[in-house]
């Protein structure tokens, strides 16, 4: 679950069309008056040729630019998008007592915007780190509220407090005759996703269960999560649900079964499978498996990038190393500023450190970051860090 600016709509994924036909005209004209950034723009999409440029040739390189295959395919898409926005207005949620699952708060005030009015429960236990174990609710509460209190500083009563308000939603789902599951493909989302189909396979509501499951946008340059969207993008996803069945629920309890044992063959032998009930589940379970010690560095592959990104722009603050890795080098964005920061204390802490973190009195994402000599050897695979437990 991760949040990203909404100011572009190669971000937010909210186009309108008469601004682009107004764009196509503008790189028209710039292109024929021989401009060299526009004539660089053209030579990207339109290889050289003896005919002039023509309008339909400059709408063209639009549609390309946003990477769509031509301009009446994302013509076609802003359609689309108006035609979903305008059902949600006049149907939306509103023929069934509709209860909104997500993995954080960052699509509520969205999901309003765009004209849902069903209720919305936030389940946001990160089981992407820290320990995991297949317990009953109360107990794997209490495992998790511990880990978290030490992630964020948190007392444990709070986190724990916190922590029941999603868990003990998740008992009281009677009133509903509609459950929508909104998640993207990283391992955050996966990961809980995951457990909560594990929990309503264990405990069949009477509720109808959908899925709103998303691993690409058209037009988005970088998806990395729904929280970046535009509100018609979500009333555009709304219309592409699907119904959960037995073999999407019976992959959620394999995937929670496999998480919370400490070896990890089942988690591969599951990954292997190609997890076919839904494909992104299997791969974000993969990029979850990259996270144990690689036997040439001893890292999991956030500790690699993180001395990769210190070593490529270092010195650096900490948030900008952690945007660098959100943006350019983490393949499948998953963490938040918080969990990366508690990531980094191993590296940092440890007798023979691979970072130094300067020691500040500013906010810890001011903090410098540098590669000390142990990371550079243990990034040249020179040696092996023995940093982790």
């Amino acid at each position: 679950m991760t949040t990203l600016p909404r100011s572009d709509a190669r971000l937010h994924g909210r186009y309108n069309f008469e601004q682009q036909r107004k764009r196509a005209k503008e790189l028209l004209k710039a292109a024929r008056a021989d401009e060299p950034a526009a004539l660089a723009r053209v030579l990207q999409h339109i290889p050289p040729r003896e005919a002039p440029l023509k309008l339909a040739d400059a709408q063209f390189i639009i549609a390309r630019e946003y990477d769509f295959p031509s301009w009446p395919k994302l013509k076609s898409h802003i359609e689309s998008l108006d035609i979903s926005r305008r059902k949600i207005t006049e149907r939306g949620d509103r023929d069934m007592a509709t209860l909104h699952v997500r993995c954080g708060s960052d699509i509520e005030h969205t999901l309003r915007s765009a004209g849902f009015q069903g209720n919305f429960l936030e389940f946001s236990d990160p089981f992407c780190i820290g320990p995991l174990q297949n317990l009953p609710s109360e107990e794997l509460m209490r495992l998790r509220a511990r880990f978290l209190s030490e992630l964020s500083g948190m007392a444990e009563r709070d986190a724990l407090a916190r922590l029941r308000k999603g868990y003990a939603a998740l008992d009281d789902l009677q009133r509903y005759e509609r459950l929508v599951l909104w998640f993207e493909h990283d391992s955050y989302d996966q990961l809980i996703l995951a457990y909560l189909l594990h929990r309503l396979h264990a405990n069949p509501p009477k509720a109808r269960i959908e899925l709103v499951a998303v691993e690409s946008v058209p037009g988005v340059e970088r998806f990395i999560g729904l929280g970046q969207l535009a509100p018609d993008l979500l009333a555009w996803l709304w219309h592409q649900r699907r119904l959960v069945k037995t073999p999407l629920l019976e992959l959620g309890t394999q995937a929670w079964q496999a998480l919370t044992v400490e070896e990890p063959e089942p988690l591969q032998v599951l990954v292997d499978t190609g997890t076919p009930a839904m494909p992104m589940m299997g791969r974000a379970l993969a990029r979850h498996l990259q996270e144990r010690r690689a036997p040439d560095t001893g890292l999991g592959l956030t500790e690699r990038l993180t001395l990769e990104i210190v070593r490529d722009h270092g010195p650096l603050p900490v948030g900008k190393a952690f945007s660098l890795l959100m943006r350019e080098y983490e393949p499948l964005p998953y963490l938040g500023d918080l969990m990366f920061w508690w990531l980094l204390q191993p590296l940092a802490t440890a007798p023979q450190a691979l970072l130094h973190i300067s020691d500040t009195h500013q906010e810890w994402s001011h903090r410098q970051l540098t590669l000390t000599q142990r990371g550079r050897a243990v990034l040249g695979a020179g040696s092996v860090c023995q940093n982790r437990a």
